[in-house]
């Protein structure tokens, strides 16, 4: 009954997609059957991931005529977001996420994320703090407690800087008032590089969303100290930062954002259309092939999402001496 449901929920948004889209007035209705959907990084990424998935899942769901995924690399997404602001179909998606709010903020670009259109919050992924086996930190309060001691002596590795690896590190000493001046965060461009640093022992510790690292967590050859999320990851079993007293939450989150001067009619459609997607068995499976975690969302409860988000990275940017 549970597959009908999923099925016939997603006709319903198929057929109202179709109904718009022989509406007069042309513009967008007209446009709906063919979907981009830009993907501001190189191949093989988080963000090209989901990308690639959302065109699975519609293709597979007969949700669109023709769906396109292009790749615009850069400046941790904001070379695909100046993109986006001269954009000027009403058929068009960018890929977004927790990355690129830290990413406008450090690049100091003109167009932001405020002058987007919201559409969906997709998925979301716990970030978890890792040292390597043989360390002789065992719990988060004592690797914190050395970077109270040691200062940069200490060094943690992660993602780009100003990114969500990078945030977190900073929410952390933020929490248990250490200076955040004591950081020595050593950036790199993704999880494989951090992951090969933490195994040839160049650094003390590492932050990265729990995919990149679970499987050596698994192995042996990495320790899990905490998870960032709002609940106990079910593969780790380890403690949340918020449940060991810190109060610190923070979710990877990605979604997708339109053009900021697409239509209000344009608008409902793209957010029926996810939706859609979002109902079909085929989304779902993505889901669970991709181990993601659904945090599904729309429309204006994304837009205060949002909003909330890009308020509580910028001070913590501004503490790592990351934004004045």
């Amino acid at each position: 009954m549970a597959g009908q449901h999923t099925r016939l929920l997603a006709a319903v948004a198929v057929a109202g997609l179709v109904l718009a889209g022989c509406g007069g007035g042309g513009g967008a209705g007209d446009e709906v059957g063919r979907l981009e959907i830009m993907a501001p990084a190189d191949p093989g990424g988080g963000w090209d991931q989901t990308a690639r998935a959302m065109q699975a899942a519609i293709d597979g769901a007969g949700l669109a005529d023709s769906v396109q995924v292009s790749n615009v690399g850069g400046a941790g997404g904001t070379v695909g977001l100046q993109k986006l602001a001269n954009e000027r179909s009403e058929s068009y998606l960018m890929v977004t996420g927790l990355v690129m709010v830290g990413a406008v903020e450090t690049n100091g670009v003109d167009k932001r994320l405020e002058d987007t259109t919201p559409i969906a919050r997709l998925t979301a992924e716990d970030e978890v703090v890792v040292v390597p086996a043989e360390s002789p930190y065992r719990t988060i309060e004592e690797l914190l407690a050395a970077v109270r001691e040691k200062g940069k002596g200490v060094s943690i590795t992660g993602g780009s800087a100003g990114g969500t690896d990078h945030v977190l590190a900073g929410m952390l000493l933020q929490a248990t008032g250490i200076d955040p001046g004591k950081l020595n965060y050593v950036p790199y461009s993704g999880g494989g590089e951090s992951l090969a640093a933490l195994l040839g022992g160049k650094v003390d510790a590492g932050i990265s969303g729990v995919g990149e690292y679970v499987e050596q967590i698994k192995a042996g050859k990495l320790r899990a100290l905490g998870t960032s999320g709002p609940k106990e990851h079910p593969e780790l079993k380890v403690p949340t930062f918020a449940k060991l007293g810190t109060g610190v939450e923070l979710i990877n989150w990605r979604g997708v954002v339109a053009p900021g001067s697409i239509s209000v009619a344009a608008k409902d459609r793209l957010v029926e259309l996810v939706t859609a997607m979002h109902a079909s068995p085929q989304w779902q499976e993505e889901l669970r092939k991709k181990g993601w975690t659904d945090t599904f969302q729309t429309g204006h409860d994304f837009s205060t999402f949002l909003t909330k988000e890009i308020g509580r990275i910028k001070p913590v940017l501004q503490e790592i001496g990351l934004v004045s």
